[in-house]
């Protein structure tokens, strides 16, 4: 029962129910044993990697549809109403690891942070990171994304190829049986369309994955500005002058005082700026220098500098902390986590925007983003028992999303 229990719900707001059934695969062939039994029995199928998602699935997508035959769950790990939980964990075999071409074949199973460190030797890195140490099968079936997505791209431009067990257990290989190959024009592009699919076309039990060299040297800056406004433009200007950043975070001033609490930080509680810059000593330095002075044509409070490895190491352990800390600003409450992306010239009214509405609505939410592409998040820190909360949390979404 408590193995169950683990496995109906992850890490978001929202509520699932416990399957019926876990199975833990051994491999491709066993998944799609489990597979066949379950589309001859119309069973439904939740794949599993670790559970940490934060987002999980609206209610809107607690149902199930018919494909060959087999009812698959749409979007994420929870189930509505039982089932076989499929948990990909034990599929934790690194296959193979090619510097010279730099990718790697792994199963399911296998975590972000279990692949950098056994490729630590190599000189290269798997630089997609979420924040959660996250199955990497999960990852692609989310098309994860993380702070770095703005140098390194997000899952979908990382993956190459991927084995998919598919709703009448057949086993097929996206991009081909050893398709390893960085380009092709030859028909359609299954591995795109399999990348962000929740499990809703099939089962990812291997994936072929794009490896980064690992920067000579990095560098991390911190700077707070006046008010959002000017550090959301800020952020435009330095994605349109074409600096190489790898990571701009944005915090708002209630994100930062929470993560100054949660993480034991000092920063100013002010609208801030994480940034991060990877390359050689020179040019890193460049790099810095160039954002000092387009952040300080912004009205930067003052631009703060990380060089050792401990230091950045525990700012960004703050930023990946953020949902925890603005949970924590509000005990016993949960946070019910915005993801919105508009293009990066749009970003400052959709901020605007999301702020104005958090006043008119009475409600908590501090907000936090990869900004560099776009993206943000609002940490909607409510009580779930409270139904006129939850109401005015459910017409603050729809109204992000009618704004989109």
């Amino acid at each position: 029962a408590s193995v169950r229990e683990q496995h109906g719900h992850d890490e978001s707001y929202h509520a699932g129910h416990e399957p019926d059934v876990v199975v833990f695969a051994q491999s491709t062939d066993h998944v799609s044993q489990i597979v066949k039994y379950c589309a001859s029995k119309h069973i439904p199928i939740i794949p599993w990697g670790t559970g940490t998602g934060l987002e999980g699935t609206d209610k809107l997508g607690f149902t199930y549809f018919l494909l060959n035959c087999i009812f698959f769950h749409i979007g994420g790990v929870t189930a509505p109403k039982g089932g076989v939980c499929l948990n990909l964990s034990r599929m934790d075999k690194i296959i193979s690891v090619n510097p010279e071409d730099f990718d790697c074949t792994v199963q399911a199973g296998v975590t972000r942070n279990a692949l950098n460190t056994f490729i630590r030797d190599t000189g290269l890195q798997f630089p997609i990171d979420p924040g959660a140490n996250a199955s990497l099968g999960g990852m692609c079936a989310t098309s994860a994304s993380g702070t770095m997505a703005v140098k390194y791209g997000t899952m979908r431009e990382n993956v190459m190829n991927l084995e998919v067990v598919l709703a009448d257990g057949s086993i097929i290989k996206t991009s081909g049986l050893k398709g390893r190959s960085r380009k092709t024009s030859a028909g359609y592009n299954l591995t795109n369309l399999f990348v962000g699919q929740e499990g809703t076309l099939g089962i990812i039990t291997e994936a072929t994955l794009k490896l980064h060299a690992t920067p000579e040297a990095v560098l991390a800056a911190v700077a707070p500005f006046k008010d959002f406004q000017s550090a959301v433009d800020a952020t435009v200007a330095i994605m349109q002058s074409g600096l190489p950043v790898a990571r701009i975070e944005f915090l708002d001033e209630k994100m930062v005082d929470a993560c100054n609490r949660f993480s034991k930080l000092s920063l100013d509680v002010l609208p801030t700026l994480f940034l991060e810059f990877h390359g050689s000593n020179n040019n890193i330095e460049m790099q810095g220098q160039l954002a000092e002075e387009t952040c300080k044509s912004f009205e930067c409070v003052k631009f703060n500098y990380e060089t050792e490895t401990d230091k950045r190491a525990d700012l960004w352990k703050a930023r990946h902390n953020a949902i925890y800390a603005a949970q924590a600003l509000r005990p016993g409450s949960k946070a019910y986590s915005t993801d919105v992306c508009v293009p990066i010239s749009a970003l400052p009214g959709m901020i605007t925007f999301a702020k104005d509405a958090l006043k008119r609505l009475n409600l908590l939410g501090p907000i936090v983003g990869h900004v560099g592409d776009g993206n943000f998040h609002v940490f909607l820190i409510i009580d779930p028992k409270n139904a006129e909360e939850v109401e005015r949390v459910h017409e603050y979404s729809i109204a992000l999303a009618k704004y989109v």
